[in-house]
């Protein structure tokens, strides 16, 4: 590994364009400098080409020059990840679930114009690649739907997304003929999710299975688009549904029978939250949007 001191050196002695200023700037003698250069050369060849009054680099100096930088961003990315002082600056990283996603994230962006210091790292994922990324300490956050049964991961509730039966706009959905006479739009969660609420909407209904499926989309901003052009029916989150732009153009079929899950906020048990973490918690706790999770669940 190259001393960082002697690249200290070197990527000065180019901004100054000279020894004697280089050394000016470091508090160094030339002598000094001239060692630093020296020792990087015995090591990667000609760094310099040394004219009157001039130094020129080499093609390996250039590259240096770059690797230089390289450590400088490298740097600055790791004193921003550990700096705590200020809750506004440093980097959050968050591990969720697609549907609250689409809700959380134009929150955090809102926040990080607010706090210009903020850096927002976040991923749409499922639980089990969530609590795999907490573990393994690839995000600080993470929320999923089933708490998870592990010493290491420490889990509180954050609040609670409904399941919705969504259909064009205007339709009237009163029976399962209705769901036959739509169609419906799968997803990657769908089959699961439809069967949960249609088996409380509509007991004793044949399933899901025998629905006429009319489309199927992976991307969870997408799964509406059908729905609002008329082509069939899907069971979606709330939070999905809420981040879906063309409101207008779908409805929620209303009924007594609800499904409801609990998002549980994770992250490792061994150290407590970053102070900028737990702040960012208390902002979004604060948003209407979101509603706190019901006593007893």
């Amino acid at each position: 590994m190259l001393n960082p001191q002697w690249l200290r050196t070197f990527a000065t002695l180019v901004e100054m364009g000279g020894f004697t200023r280089a050394a000016e700037r470091l508090g160094l003698t030339q002598a000094a400098v001239s060692q630093h250069v020296r020792h990087l050369e015995e090591q990667l060849g000609p760094l310099l080409i040394r004219r009157p009054r001039q130094i020129e680099m080499t093609p390996a100096g250039a590259a240096l020059l770059d690797y230089c930088a390289e450590i400088g961003q490298a740097d600055k990315r790791l004193r921003m990840r550990l700096a705590d002082g200020q809750v506004g600056s440093g980097e959050i990283s968050l591990i969720t679930p697609g549907s609250v996603g689409l809700a959380l994230y134009p929150i955090l962006l809102a926040l990080q114009q607010a706090h210009r210091g903020l850096v927002i790292r976040h991923r749409f994922a499922p639980d089990p690649e969530t609590l795999e990324a907490v573990l393994r300490k690839q995000y600080e956050l993470g929320l999923v739907t089933l708490k998870p049964d592990d010493p290491r991961i420490a889990a509180q509730p954050f609040f609670e997304d409904s399941l919705e039966l969504v259909v064009p706009a205007r339709e009237n959905v009163e029976s399962w003929e209705d769901l036959e006479r739509l169609g419906f739009i799968d997803h990657p969660d769908g089959q699961a999710m439809a069967t949960r609420l249609l088996s409380r909407r509509f007991p004793g209904n044949p399933g899901v299975g025998n629905l006429p499926c009319h489309g199927f989309s992976n991307q969870i901003g997408l799964i509406l688009e059908p729905v609002a052009r008329g082509l069939g029916f899907t069971v979606i989150p709330k939070y999905a549904r809420l981040a879906f732009a063309r409101a207008e153009a779908i409805s929620v079929v209303s009924g007594a029978a609800s499904v409801v899950d609990t998002l549980w906020l994770i992250h490792r048990s061994e150290w407590p939250l970053s102070a900028r973490a737990a702040w960012v918690i208390e902002q979004l706790r604060t948003m209407r949007i979101f509603q706190p999770p019901a006593s007893g669940h």
